[in-house]
């Protein structure tokens, strides 16, 4: 009796009938593995089978699909080509290429700063109109603003030296109702003033740093300020306090406008017992009341101060 063959041919032992395989879902039949291939039934060593008395199909099982490399199974994406601007029309200009600035040198300690140095002067402490107590409501509410500030003219207030800081605020009160209740003026005349202790006060409202129109010196209120020192000084000397005070002002209020005061100004008069309307008056930038008016104004111990205040303040603005 001849031995029976199975399917393909293979050899069957006697006594044992075929295992019918079963189909893969997609309807193709899985290949049993060969007998005599090498390691067959046997796992391998580390297999997730384990070793010993395991089924031989469970020892040939493929690997689990989470254990197979990522990359053979990626599609790889071609790479996209550099996006490239569309040829300009007949008749349109060309975009310019961007050009990359050039790094600013760093200065070294024997480089030189190219732009000139600013001259302002630092910026004194100023007391405000509310600090010593002005009433808005006598003022009128326009302000009067000139070009610029290219002078500054020092006056004394005339009111005594018998004062103390204390009161310095109530004097102040005194000269504003006094200049626009008796003289009929918009406002208090002075754009600052200085008491004997230095201190500096807000005058004439409109900005302490913007080109206020004073009424200080007649025939020369454009572009120019008036600064009264608290005190009558044609006897008694300023203190140094306030001409400290004067010379820190004006070395930041004319350093905003680009004044030496060292230098010598040229003014237009607009009329007054010194200069006939229309002079061009030649002036220090730092001015006693009598160099344009003829008056006592500032008082004579005060006037001879003012080349020190001159000094002064073109040494603060670092000239």
């Amino acid at each position: 009796m001849g031995r029976r063959l199975g399917r393909r041919g293979a050899a069957r032992r006697p006594g044992t009938r075929a295992r019918p395989r079963r189909r893969r879902p997609d309807g193709r039949t899985p290949r049993p593995a060969r007998r005599d291939a090498p390691g067959a039934g046997r796992p391998r060593p580390g297999h997730p089978a384990g070793t010993g008395g395991a089924d031989r199909r469970t020892a040939l099982r493929r690997r689990p699909p989470e254990a197979a490399p990522q990359h053979r199974n990626r599609r790889l994406r071609p790479r996209r080509p550099a996006r490239r601007l569309p040829p300009p029309r007949a008749g349109q200009p060309r975009r310019p290429r961007r050009r990359l600035r050039k790094p600013t040198p760093r200065p070294t300690a024997t480089s030189r700063p190219t732009t000139p140095r600013s001259h302002v002067g630092p910026r004194p402490a100023i007391v405000t109109r509310a600090g010593w107590g002005a009433d808005e409501r006598l003022r009128e509410r326009q302000f009067a603003y000139t070009r610029s500030v290219r002078a500054a003219f020092v006056h004394h207030s005339a009111t005594g030296n018998n004062y103390t800081c204390r009161q310095a605020p109530s004097v102040l009160r005194g000269i504003y109702r006094f200049h626009v209740k008796s003289s009929g003026w918009r406002d208090m005349g002075y754009n600052f003033l200085i008491d004997k202790c230095g201190i500096v006060y807000e005058g004439r409202a409109g900005g302490v740093s913007k080109p206020v129109m004073g009424a200080h010196t007649r025939g020369f209120n454009q572009n120019s300020m008036g600064i009264a020192v608290l005190g009558t000084f044609e006897n008694a000397n300023p203190s140094a306090a306030s001409v400290s005070a004067v010379a820190k002002l004006t070395a930041w209020k004319l350093g905003l406008y680009g004044v030496d005061p060292r230098a010598v100004t040229t003014l237009v008069s607009g009329g007054g017992n010194r200069f006939p309307k229309g002079t061009r008056a030649k002036l220090h930038a730092i001015s006693g009341h009598r160099d344009g008016f003829n008056t006592k104004c500032p008082g004579d111990r005060l006037y001879r101060k003012l080349g020190t205040a001159r000094h002064s303040a073109a040494r603060l603005q670092g000239r």
